[in-house]
């Protein structure tokens, strides 16, 4: 706790600024003026009250390459081309682990029953994770220098790994040392001296049912061999002209299926290997001339039989070529019966899930688990038609790109189940009745559990609520906005060309989880509102239309001095005009002014959730489209939606359907502009400066703009160096187009000078942009943003206007730039994005064609003016110019008064400056408490009327006079820019507190969020930092370089919340949440569920006296005996190189903790020492049975050679 005594009244001067510190760091101390009255503001966070970690994330895995299983745990494993792995049980067990590498994930291994996991990457290094611990470790690591890992194998119940190379060598790695053995098999030893050709990679290992001492060799040629382990040497050897995808052995070791190149699959037994016994093409139709089509590759097969039905043989790929775009396919044959299912994504792995792990016995399939490029499903195989399992982790997530993110922690408790039980009505039907199979590990809910909500938005204009307590995800509901709207008809020509795809796509979003009011703004400049109901409505959508457009922004036509790329010197611009102030409603005398979408005329039935009331759409103009909105708020309590853009801002009243407020930003200051703004000259044309500098561009990078303005589909199938690579060369120093608005890193004007555009035949022209979106809007997808910010601070401008432009949609100026920038566009420059700076001391004034955009906005109880006695409610506006501007709004307090009266807004309130664009409002009480937002109780709109009680609105108000009986009127505004923060006292507007947060980067997301029972401001910048300061006095209390690098999708999507939360996208298709919490750090491990369950293995079949006798059960091998170092001696030291993890074998034992585990373990360790004991004894036996025999014949012997002579012998 400390105590601060700060300036209450009476004083004009703001404190200094604090010293700025470097690469976000946030060490300074705000500085203090003299004070004549003094307040107590007990500040109770600390430094020790934070810490940053990872607590879970949820989706599908990106990009996946690899699956396993264990079949006695029950628990999956999935890995990605990143290095990442997920492990997935029952819903609730759900870890991520990482490769420090990053390399892709090749194969895994469990060790079925241990508790173990071995990887295999593509930088040739193989892994040992121990999963008896809640944060899964690497125990030891072996990396290969010399040869390329391509197969992997390790048999049940063996601490033997065989590892395939890509020269067609088998090695053998230790698991419990992870110390390659000397044993190796060489690939001129495994094949005939006779080959004249390399078999190629090893592309299959498996030991044979029926003898463990007998390892099958697939090289990739077509060659199969089965080597045997004892003796050193090829028992047979197969040679086949198709090249092998797979092998799959049936269960009895007599034969096995391998799968081709041509779409075959073959039959071969071990009887007569000369050639397989049975061929067939499972798709393969025979033509007319006799001739098989030719079918595609069978990538994987499983063999695997049943005791009540015939052998399954389940296989990926084989489809013939006949016909284009065919959906990939898994196949599943049982006897006669072939059936076919299509899969919406390539297949990259399957795995057929068995009662038994001992491979051999009868398997008894029971499902499939499939992965997809882009899904995970299970196929139940127990019934006839193979329906699959309803999936309970949220691995839809990316079913339409995700494009903006919310997260409300501490909502009401009410708000999750009537979610839940109006969006189960929806739910698909058709799954399998039975249990999710992967049903591995334990969860239980914590000790610290409170409802959270997790709310996306999608690319094709739907939203989704998520329950996200106790760091699970579940989908709630999901609220489709296109519905609002008609089709969109399909446009012709050239409006074609350049219309949006994804018209409906969700920018941002608003909502009041109290009153449930939701506010949606979508890309085509358009804001739904909706309210919520429980019953079934017929409404008729509400829409109102305005201009919020400038008139000042063509840009000057080519003259005389268009051979002159560069740009003149600051000094000789024009004087310009002030811009006209955009119209309210729909112009009358504009011809060409249209809508984007068009809102449904008829009135609408409308399901239970939900329910859309009021549509405000901005106008085209002029054949220009509107610029997108860049902020949005809404208040339940006043009526109220207002949102900006980079024109202006709108005030509309949803209770009244009508608009309030349509004005430009510059008229919003009125006579207290903060900056000295020149005339313009007059434009000779009306086009717009955007189409100005996008058409240059577009012409010279028409390559990149026809692959950048693709769907957000295809734009997140590219990879994050396409993307970075291509995001950069369409870039311009003079442009940043990614929306179609022009910016530079310093706002200088496209029209101070003239960029070399292309010149035709019939000399330069200037071509008018017709109906449709501005090129490159599509790179505002967050799923697919993969731009890397430099936070270097050569290039810090630069980059932070080019995120900003994509961030925000928008052309703006920071009035912490004051410097001019003289640019000289040639080719070379254009595409390597060099800039050249030269500052200027210009700091009061901007003479410069500069759009200021709202960037926040919040509604409030404040003081609109200096002089105010009594709050009143006002709204918060934030510029771009880092201009907090405070609007007073007189709204009636009568009920009926409310619903019947104009409202008033006066736009002559209170100015309040910072350094950079304003992310973030607050308010605070004298005692350093958070003053939340006035709501409207929530009612149904819907609900039958009650003539006795009529219905009358239910308004809960935090006024900030309600608890100033310390301090007396007035409260505390905390106001967060980009690039600093400040807390004023109003009414006066003494700034009492100011922190530099960043000099060398930018905030990208900040906000006022309460921690243990206190509240600070937490911040996250551009270079990766996470920050939080301590509230009123600005105090920092946690700087982590959390994240090195950052792209667009995180920048848009990352978001703070209650509880020390936040959350990102960390991929097209994963939500990674954290926690900045020191308590949530602590209490992690007991919220996150246990991969390892102490299960006895199962015991293998008895198979009788008969077929042991008749060699029917399998031979055991001593491998140790085999690939020891005793036997095989040691590696050669160079061949692979040993990695020791943070923990051995031992550690690992230990790190499982616990009296339970150390029982468990205990149990286990009888039971193995039990199962060697059964293992002597039957050795003994059979000793002492060839004993007997041994004595027999030689007993027989002796009776024979008895009574002959030693010359008879």
């Amino acid at each position: 706790m400390k105590k601060f005594r700060k300036v209450l009244d009476g004083l004009t001067t703001s404190p200094g600024t604090i010293g700025s510190p470097t690469c976000g760091s946030a060490a300074s101390t705000p500085t203090a003026a003299p004070t004549p009255r003094e307040i107590d503001v007990q500040e109770m966070l600390v430094s020790e009250n934070f810490q940053i970690c990872k607590t879970v994330r949820h989706g599908f895995p990106y990009q996946p390459t690899a699956l396993a299983f264990d079949p006695v745990q029950k628990i999956v494993a999935i890995g990605t081309r990143t290095g990442g792995i997920r492990i997935l049980g029952r819903p609730g067990v759900d870890c991520y682990c990482q490769h420090e590498s990053g390399a892709a994930v090749l194969q895994l291994q469990f060790l079925i029953n241990e508790g173990a996991l071995v990887t295999a990457c593509a930088d040739d290094t193989l892994h040992l994770w121990n999963l008896r611990q809640r944060r899964p470790a690497v125990l030891h690591s072996l990396k290969f220098n010399r040869e390329r890992i391509t197969f992997c194998h390790l048999p049940f119940q063996s601490k033997w790994l065989y590892v395939g190379t890509e020269r067609g060598n088998t090695h053998i790695v230790n698991i419990e040392s992870f110390i390659l053995s000397g044993y190796v098999i060489m690939w001129n030893k495994a094949i005939e001296l006779a080959t004249k050709t390399h078999p190629g990679p090893v592309v299959h290992l498996s030991d044979s049912p029926k003898d463990e001492g007998k390892l099958l060799i697939g090289f990739e040629s077509g060659t199969v061999v089965q080597w045997d382990l004892r003796v050193k040497k090829a028992d047979f050897r197969i040679y086949y002209d198709e090249a092998i995808h797979s092998v799959s052995w049936h269960h009895e070791g007599k034969q096995f299926m391998c799968s081709h190149s041509d779409g075959s699959l073959t039959m071969w037994n071990l009887r007569n290997t000369t050639k397989p016994f049975q061929i067939t093409f499972p798709h393969g139709k025979v033509g007319k001339d006799g001739r098989k089509e030719s079918c595609k590759p069978i990538l994987k097969v499983e063999y695997k039989t049943s005791r009540n039905s015939e052998p399954f043989i389940i296989f990926s790929g084989g489809l013939s070529y006949d016909k284009a775009g065919r959906r990939p396919t898994l196949t599943i044959m049982h006897g006669k019966a072939i059936t076919v299912l299509e899969m919406d994504h390539p297949i990259v792995e399957f795995m057929v899930l068995c009662e038994t792990p001992y491979n051999n016995e009868i398997q008894e399939p029971y499902a499939v688990v499939v992965l997809l490029e882009k899904d995970f499903i299970v196929v139940d195989l127990t019934q006839s038609n193979f329906p699959i399992f309803e999936n309970p982790y949220p691995m839809d997530i990316h079913e339409s790109p995700v494009t903006c993110t919310a997260y409300f922690a501490d909502c009401p408790p009410d708000i999750i189940p009537i979610l839940y039980s109006i969006g189960a009505k929806n739910k698909k039907t058709g799954y399998s009745q039975k249990e999710w199979p992967v049903s591995g590990g334990t969860w239980t809910l914590g000790s610290q559990t409170y409802p959270e909500i997790i709310i996306t938005g999608h690319a094709d204009g739907s939203i989704k609520f998520w329950d996200a307590s106790a760091i699970t995800l579940q989908m709630l509901y999901k609220l489709k906005t296109s519905k609002v709207f008609e089709k969109p008809k399909p446009s012709e020509g050239r409006a074609a060309d350049l219309a949006e795809e994804d018209p409906f796509a969700v920018q941002m979003v608003s909502w009041c989880p109290h009153s449930r009011v939701f506010c949606v703004v979508g890309i085509s400049a358009h804001v739904i509102l909706y309210r919520f109901s429980k019953y079934d409505g017929n409404t008729q959508i509400v829409s109102l239309d305005l201009r919020l457009q400038g008139d000042g922004e063509d840009p000057v036509s080519p003259s005389e001095t268009e051979n002159n790329p560069c740009f003149s010197d600051p000094s000789c611009h024009s004087p310009q005009h002030p811009p006209a102030s955009p119209g309210c409603g729909t112009p009358d005398g504009a011809k060409d002014s249209n809508q984007c979408l068009k809102v449904k005329s008829r009135p609408v039935r409308m399901p239970p959730g939900y329910q859309a009331e009021l549509v405000v759409q901005l106008l085209w103009v002029d054949g220009e489209p509107p610029q997108q909105i860049t902020s949005l708020d809404v208040n339940s309590a006043y009526g109220l939606l207002a949102f900006g853009n980079c024109n202006g801002l709108a005030v509309v009243d949803y209770i009244q359907k009508s608009i309030l407020l349509c004005m430009s930003t510059l008229d919003l200051y009125g006579a207290a502009d903060p900056y000295q703004r020149l005339t313009r000259s007059p434009r000779k044309n009306r086009q717009s400066t955007s189409d100005f500098c996008m058409r240059g561009l577009s012409n010279f990078y028409s390559d990149s703009k026809k692959r950048i303005r693709t769907s957000y589909q295809s734009l997140t199938e590219l990879t994050d160096n396409q993307v970075s690579m291509d995001m950069e060369r369409s870039k311009s120093p003079t442009s940043d187009h990614v929306n179609g608005h022009c910016t530079s890193p310093t706002s200088q004007p496209c029209s101070a000078g003239k960029p070399r555009l292309p010149v035709g035949p019939e000399g330069p022209r200037l071509t008018r942009r017709g109906p449709g979106r501005p090129p490159f809007r599509k790179a505002q997808s967050a799923a697919c943003m993969e731009i890397s910010l430099p936070v270097s601070h050569t290039e810090g401008y630069a980059s932070r206007r080019a995120m900003l432009q994509q961030l925000h949609g928008v052309s703006m100026y920071s009035h912490d730039e004051h410097h001019t920038t003289s640019y000289c566009w040639t080719e070379r420059e254009s595409r390597e994005n060099s800039f050249s700076r030269s500052r200027s001391s210009s700091v009061s004034s901007i003479d410069r064609d500069t759009k200021e955009a709202v960037t926040t906005l919040q509604f409030g109880e404040s003081y609109g003016r200096k002089n105010d006695a009594l709050p009143s409610p006002c709204l918060w506006v934030g510029t771009s110019l880092g201009v907090a501007l405070l609007i007073p709004i007189s709204i009636p307090t009568d009920h009926e008064e409310r619903l019947e009266e104009a409202l008033t807004v006066g736009p002559s309130g209170g100015v309040l400056m910072l350094k950079g664009s304003i992310l973030r409002f607050a308010s605070l009480d004298c005692g350093g408490s958070l003053i939340q937002s006035p709501y409207e109780v929530w009612r149904d709109p819907n609900a039958p009327e009650d003539p006795d009680r009529p219905r009358r609105r239910k308004l809960v108000n935090f006024s900030p006079s309600s608890s100033q009986e310390a301090c007396g009127d007035g409260h505390l505004a905390v106001v967060c820019s980009e690039k600093q923060a400040k807390v004023f006292l109003m009414p006066s507007q003494t700034c009492l507190f100011v922190h530099n947060i960043t000099e060398s980067s930018f905030v990208l997301r900040a906000d006022v969020v309460s921690v243990c029972n206190s509240i600070c401001l937490a911040c996250f910048c551009a270079n990766g930092h996470v920050m939080t300061l301590s509230l009123p006095s600005l105090r920092p209390l946690m700087d982590v370089n959390y994240l090195p690098l950052t792209d667009m999708r995180i920048a848009r999507t990352f978001c703070f919340t209650n509880g020390g939360q936040a959350l990102y996208l960390s991929s097209p298709t994963e939500v990674q949440r954290i926690t900045y919490s020191q308590e949530m750090c602590d209490n992690l491990q007991e919220m996150l569920g246990e991969l390892f369950t102490p299960i006895e293995t199962p015991e293998a079949q008895n198979r009788g006296f008969l077929k042991g006798f008749f060699g029917g059960n399998a031979q055991n091998v001593d491998r140790e005996e085999l690939f020891g170092e005793a036997a095989a001696g040691k590696a050669s030291r160079s061949l692979a190189q040993h990695i020791p993890g943070p923990a051995g074998m031992e550690g690992m034992k230990a790190a499982a903790g616990g009296v339970v585990g150390d029982l468990a373990r205990a149990r286990i360790a009888l039971d193995e020492r039990g199962q060697r004991l059964g293992e002597l004894e039957e050795r003994t036996a059979l000793m002492m049975t060839s004993a007997e025999t041994f004595s027999k014949h030689a007993h027989e012997l002796m009776l024979k050679c008895k009574d002959k002579k030693w010359y008879q012998l």
